[in-house]
């Protein structure tokens, strides 16, 4: 009980810090929002056309975006040497990492629920009509991002060149958990029903959750203290 309450005092702390200047929150969903935009002038979307796409696009604009959010995790903490100060305190590393992963899955939570009904009047997608497992779809594929993408967060917070780095080293590592989400989705949001092969793509989103969050609660000590 006490690990879990020590990261949820951390992931407190960064929600707060956020929501009082909302600078990665406003830009990433300004960010999601331009892209979206962008690509239905671009693509002249149909019903066809959406069925087809809808996955593929959806999980562009989520993974692109989330890069703001994640690369402020850690960078927030570097003036005035905060994060050594997050380091020297009663909380474990894998406290940190938790805690930090809990708020960035939190906003970025808050990006998609903004995004979605905007792709849905831009492209005439008619996303609601198997909302539960889309839902379930985002609650894993998003876990997955924010696993990843804290975990080389805390590892690029010191680099020069962090905001290349972290989407070079986060992407190819989400392939396996991009692929099932937009699978899914393309599925979903196309209104057909799911079929025995499909739900393998949840197993997999459910097993590289798993897996990927066992180990970097295992690193984190190793990340944050080396």
């Amino acid at each position: 009980m006490n690990f879990f309450r020590g990261a949820a005092v951390i992931a407190a702390k960064d929600l707060r810090s956020e929501l009082r200047t909302k600078e990665a929150l406003n830009a990433t969903i300004s960010f999601a929002l331009a892209i979206l935009l962008l690509f239905s002038f671009a693509f002249d979307p149909d019903a066809d056309m959406v069925k087809q796409i809808s996955g593929g696009l959806l999980w562009l604009v989520f993974a692109f975006s989330s890069a703001l959010i994640l690369n402020r995790s850690f960078a927030r903490e570097v003036p005035n040497d905060c994060l050594d100060a997050l380091i020297s305190s009663p909380a474990s590393g894998a406290q940190l990492f938790l805690g930090k992963a809990a708020a960035n899955y939190a906003l970025l939570l808050v990006v998609e629920a903004v995004a979605l009904p905007v792709f849905g009047i831009f492209y005439d997608a008619h996303w609601t009509r198997q909302l539960g497992l889309l839902v379930l779809v985002l609650l894993l594929a998003t876990w997955a991002l924010t696993v990843i993408g804290t975990t080389f967060s805390a590892l690029t917070v010191n680099l020069r060149l962090r905001e290349l780095m972290l989407p070079a080293l986060v992407y190819p590592a989400l392939v396996p958990a991009l692929m099932a989400a937009i699978q899914l989705t393309n599925v979903l949001v196309g209104s057909d029903t799911l079929d025995r092969e499909n739900y393998i793509w949840f197993r997999l989103l459910a097993g590289f959750d798993v897996i990927f969050t066992l180990l970097g609660l295992a690193m984190a000590e190793t990340v944050f203290v080396g």
